[in-house]
């Protein structure tokens, strides 16, 4: 089936992870946050959002975290599995796609599902709204949000897996500087 715990470096980074853990509220990588939703729950989030436009992995760790704000983002570790899952379960499909991000679209079993538990659903996506509402209410999303999304292009950029030394680098420099620049603030 699929690896329920996995650790992955590229270049400086590793990224380990518990599929398990992350979905029933454990504490999966090592992060010690909370998780939002059980493994049936994100599976149900990951299906309405790719019913709303076909999607790769990435944009749709993107997508939730938009949603909540920065408040929750899940981890490749536990959506890339999930969507290897709902792809065997016949409820997306893999579309044609630039470059190699996988990108998956519904099927009409995936559909009927979806509508099968559109209550849930509803519910849901209400919790990811609320959660960015009261993301928004602290003040400190846009920060939140914006190391996230470098978090993101980091991991997308050194995940392909074709990243040379010299690209690492780049991508160090460039972290170093903005730190140094939020540093003299």
């Amino acid at each position: 089936m699929h690896a329920s715990r996995g650790r992955r470096q590229w270049g400086p980074f590793t990224v380990e992870w518990d599929i398990n853990a992350e979905a029933t509220g454990g504490r999966g990588g090592g992060r010690g946050r909370r998780r939002i939703f059980t493994g049936d729950e994100l599976r149900l989030v990951l299906l309405a959002l790719i019913a709303d436009q076909p999607r790769h992995g990435y944009d749709l760790i993107r997508e939730i975290e938009e949603r909540t704000g920065g408040a929750y983002a899940p981890s490749p570790g536990v959506v890339y599995p999930t969507l290897t899952l709902l792809a065997d379960m016949d409820h997306i499909a893999e579309q044609a796609a630039e470059g190699a991000k996988k990108l998956y679209a519904i099927t009409t079993t995936g559909q009927a599902h979806l509508d099968e538990n559109a209550e849930q659903v509803t519910l849901l996506m209400g919790r990811l709204a609320e959660l960015g509402t009261q993301r928004e209410q602290s003040g400190r999303s846009p920060v939140r949000r914006a190391m996230g999304n470098l978090k993101m292009a980091v991991m997308q950029r050194l995940s392909d897996g074709e990243a040379d030394q010299e690209t690492v680098d780049a991508i160090v420099d460039i972290i170093d500087a903005a730190a140094r620049k939020v540093e003299r603030l």
